[in-house]
């Protein structure tokens, strides 16, 4: 990859979304829109918003970016835009590393803004620190951003592109340990569970809850969802097609 290539395409992305005002919407007020949502569901139990709340804080990010991705890239497919941009010096890995980070960067943005209005005006609580929280965000956020790039090979249209949602995204979101315990799954949920990335980026962020400073457990956590954004941006580098007919 080249370094001027790469940054060539980050900005180029992020002129994009900075143009598109609805997915700069969805970005930004959305996520508050559903935590204030959370706060006034459990207004009576701060307990429950503090461990419901700080785990959508990580969930909300991968949704969201995982379906604005894999839309993006087939619009860039089926436009052209894609053709044209791979015969220029761009390779496939400079592209999609490209749209990580730039995603990466508009999820800083969007973490930050719904971790302030859950601090400060939900009054969320966690022994850990709000850059933490930020942080495992933001990685959420690039694992929906590869999720949604390699699953956008697969689809013609934009409806087969949000097809993949229930697919890839509600699983995980079911099994991370949110609605009960991993432990406490029948052994093959667990055993699923355990391979599914959003379930360590979830127990990552309930160790900021529970712990005030990084435990070794946090950061095997985000060791192994690290891991699984590089995979993902490979396969999809693998099967990103020029064109879709």
């Amino acid at each position: 990859m080249s370094a001027r290539i790469l940054g060539a395409t980050i900005v180029r992305i992020l002129r994009q979304l900075l143009h598109d005002r609805r997915t700069v919407a969805m970005l930004i007020v959305v996520p508050a829109l559903l935590l204030a949502l959370l706060y006034f569901m459990y207004d009576d139990q701060p307990m429950v918003f503090d461990r419901i709340a700080l785990v959508m804080l990580g969930v909300f990010p991968f949704v969201i970016m995982f379906l604005v991705t894999s839309i993006a890239m087939l619009r860039e497919r089926t436009s052209g835009t894609l053709e044209r941009l791979l015969t220029t010096p761009l390779g496939k890995l400079d592209l999609l590393f490209g749209y990580g980070i730039a995603f990466g960067l508009a999820a800083a943005v969007q973490a930050s803004v719904a971790a302030a209005l859950a601090y400060w005006l939900f009054d969320l609580d966690t022994a850990g620190s709000t850059g933490l929280v930020i942080l495992i965000a933001v990685v959420n956020a690039v694992l929906g951003v590869a999720l949604g790039l390699f699953c956008s090979a697969f689809a013609r249209t934009e409806f087969q592109a949000v097809q993949f949602m229930p697919v890839v995204a509600v699983p995980q979101i079911l099994l991370c340990g949110l609605f009960v315990s991993r432990d406490q799954m029948a052994g093959w949920l667990e055993a699923i569970s355990d391979v599914l990335p959003l379930s360590y980026a979830v127990e990552a962020l309930q160790e900021v809850g529970a712990h005030a400073d990084p435990t070794a457990t946090l950061w095997r956590d985000l060791g192994i969802v690290g891991g699984c954004v590089v995979v993902a941006l490979v396969l999809a580098a693998a099967t990103l097609r020029r064109r879709t007919a």
